[in-house]
């Protein structure tokens, strides 16, 4: 099977070219320019380690771009069962995932990081957030992601587990949407990736959650069938999961799998 379809609208996508000489895999050229693109669908969670690990990628693999489009895992996931071109998914669960395998679309995927959760507050944290408890009171306003993501399952459950019920405000297609309203003051808090409390530096305030009563969420990466880049597909994914890719992961904020 051949994907050549075109990639729908609504995914951020971000284009990684190399541009030294060169070539891994017989597919680099001598004057630098790219020769081969692998495109990889990833969970917009992974934005900011995927950026570095693809340059990186790039860098060792001269002649080749890696294009990473990045969305909610289960929008990506429906994409890529539609038929959307991708060579590489790297979902941020593994519920997820699997609903690409049973369509025959990927098979053994590889676990490669963990995630868990935090809440995030605007910087001044007017609600006077201080626990995941807080986001019950009267009058807070609270962001999650939207069930059927990723994000938003975990947080569901994190708050089932913690016996606390919560109204959102918003249901958001993915984190990073979450985030976006938390640091422009939308709301008064929100429910995100421990990665995404991290990257947002000054921009939020966060508030811990206790490794007792949080959640976490695997992260699986597989090389999707029919992609016209298959070599490289699996050289990326053998990228992700080595040793390089772990420091930039943990770097991030993610733990080992």
């Amino acid at each position: 099977m051949t994907r050549r379809a075109a990639l729908p609208g609504g995914i951020l996508a971000v284009a990684l070219l190399a541009s030294s000489c060169g070539g891994g895999l017989g597919a680099g050229s001598e004057d630098g320019a790219t020769r081969v693109t692998v495109t990889v669908s990833a969970a917009s969670s992974l934005t900011g380690a995927f950026t570095e690990i693809a340059t990186a990628f790039e860098r060792q693999n001269p002649g080749v771009a890696v294009r990473v489009n990045l969305g909610g895992s289960s929008a990506l996931a429906e994409q890529i069962n539609a038929g959307a071109p991708v060579d590489v998914f790297a979902s941020a669960s593994a519920s997820t995932m699997a609903t690409v395998v049973a369509a025959g679309n990927a098979v053994n995927p590889t676990t490669f990081a963990r995630n868990s959760l935090a809440v995030v507050t605007p910087p001044a944290n007017p609600a006077g957030i201080t626990s995941l408890s807080d986001l019950a009171r009267p009058g807070v306003t609270v962001a999650v992601c939207a069930p059927q993501v990723p994000c938003g399952s975990a947080a569901a459950s994190l708050l089932d587990r913690a016996g606390i019920r919560v109204t959102p405000a918003t249901l958001d297609p993915d984190v990073k949407a979450v985030l976006s309203r938390v640091t422009s003051d939308e709301v008064d808090a929100g429910i995100v990736y421990v990665t995404d409390a991290r990257a947002a530096g000054a921009e939020a305030h966060t508030v811990e959650i206790p490794t007792s009563e949080n959640v976490s969420t695997d992260y699986l990466i597989a090389v999707v069938e029919g992609s016209d880049q298959v070599d490289w597909a699996r050289s990326f994914v053998d990228f992700v999961t080595g040793p390089g890719a772990r420091a930039t992961l943990t770097t991030a904020g993610f733990e080992s799998p």
